[in-house]
This record gives C-alpha cells, sequence and structure tokens, in this order.
C-alpha cells in the first residue's frame, strides 16, 4: 500500500479560478477598474505572496481604510467560499485508493484556510489524511514535511509518488526525499535544470492515472 503524497492548491482543489472570482467582486465593491484583476493577480503571484502583503498592497493602491488584518480574512475566506471538489478529481481519488494506493495532502500554508477547504469541499472523505505546513512547522520543499506526511498515516516512504503543481516545492521536494514525482504543468514548460519530474500531466486526474500506470 504505497504513499500517493497530493499538493493542494491548483493541484486537487483549483485556486486560481477562486481567487479570480473573489478578486474580481472585491474591485467591483471598491470602484476599481475590471482590468485591474489582472494587477491583483499579478500581485498574488498564484498564491506565492504572503497574503499580509497582498493586504497591504491593496491597502495602498486603492487608498482603503479598512484594516489589513480585516483583508487578510477577505482573502482567506473569499477563496475558500469559491472553492468546490471537481467531482472527477474525487473519483480519481477513489479509484487510487481501490488500487491500494492512500492519499494524503500535503500542502504550504496556513491551518485555518487549507484545513477549512478540505473539509469544506468534502476532500476529506477521499484522503487518508493531510499535512500543512504552519502546523508541521515545515514547508514544502524540505524533505521533513514528507516524512511527517508518512508518519501521520504510519507508513514508509518508500514506494511513494508526489504529485503537484509547483517544480520548486512539488517537485524540488521529491527529488530532495528520492521520490519519483508528477508535475500538474498548467500551460507551462518545464524550465527548471536542476532537477526533473519523473511524468508530466495536465491535471489531477491524468496525474493519479499516470501514477497507477507508472
Amino acid at each position: 500500500m504505497p504513499l500517493l503524497l497530493l499538493d493542494l492548491d491548483n493541484t486537487l482543489l483549483d485556486r486560481e479560478r477562486p481567487f479570480r472570482a473573489w478578486g474580481e467582486r472585491f474591485l467591483a465593491g471598491i470602484g476599481a477598474p475590471p482590468d485591474d484583476i489582472d494587477w491583483l493577480l499579478s500581485v498574488d503571484a498564484d498564491g506565492l505572496t504572503d497574503r499580509w502583503d497582498v493586504a497591504d498592497a491593496v491597502r495602498q493602491r486603492y487608498e482603503l481604510s479598512i484594516p489589513s488584518i480585516d483583508l487578510v480574512e477577505e482573502l482567506h475566506d473569499g477563496v475558500v467560499t469559491n472553492t468546490r471538489l471537481d467531482p472527477l478529481v474525487a473519483c480519481a481519488l477513489r479509484i487510487a485508493d481501490d488500487a491500494g494506493w492512500v492519499p494524503v495532502v500535503v500542502t504550504n500554508g496556513v491551518v485555518r484556510q487549507q484545513e477549512t477547504k478540505i473539509r469544506r469541499t468534502g476532500l476529506d472523505r477521499y484522503v487518508a489524511d493531510w499535512v500543512i505546513s504552519e502546523e508541521a512547522g515545515v514547508s514544502k520543499p524540505n524533505p521533513r514535511i514528507f516524512a511527517l506526511a508518512a508518519q501521520r498515516v504510519r507508513m514508509p516512504l518508500r514506494g511513494a509518488w508526489v504529485v503537484g503543481d509547483s517544480p520548486e516545492a512539488d517537485i524540488g521536494g521529491a527529488t530532495a526525499v528520492g521520490l519519483p514525482s508528477v508535475w500538474l504543468h498548467r500551460g507551462r514548460r518545464w524550465s527548471d535544470a536542476r532537477f526533473a519530474p519523473t511524468r508530466t500531466a495536465d491535471g489531477a486526474i491524468a496525474a493519479v492515472a499516470a501514477v497507477l500506470a507508472g
């Protein structure tokens, strides 16, 4: 029963569209031009920018009086509210489980948002457990977070696969711990010469299929 270590955002759960949906409504609410969504997406950097930094950038650009902490809360809640679990992703996880794989989420982020998304979408019914960097005290690509995931379900890392969309955090992390990986390219080309994924896929469903075939 090998482990299937899966990233959360833009792997099991789409983050790009929920963030855009929240951003468009937020900008409309403060009277900002619709085209400013491109600026907001750039500042967010696919979720890699710290939420406090995003909040400060928004407050400064639009000269808002809303406290940063309130805007950070809105950023968290807005993404969570718009996040849905694709039924086909759920089906792929069920197939992996039936084939003897043990799906475990390994994600960077804060517990409040990541765990809420996992539970609110019903993803918790399709995975054995999850490890969130804030709670773990270590983030991907550090190999220790993958070891913690294995410990959480009392299984060895040997034979596990890592699936994710981040070249550095997911594929770099898999390489560091000596595990094969599947990279979700999301329309991008691989450009890191330091390491490379074992397989490449266009989404979580294809990634799970690649693991099962491998």
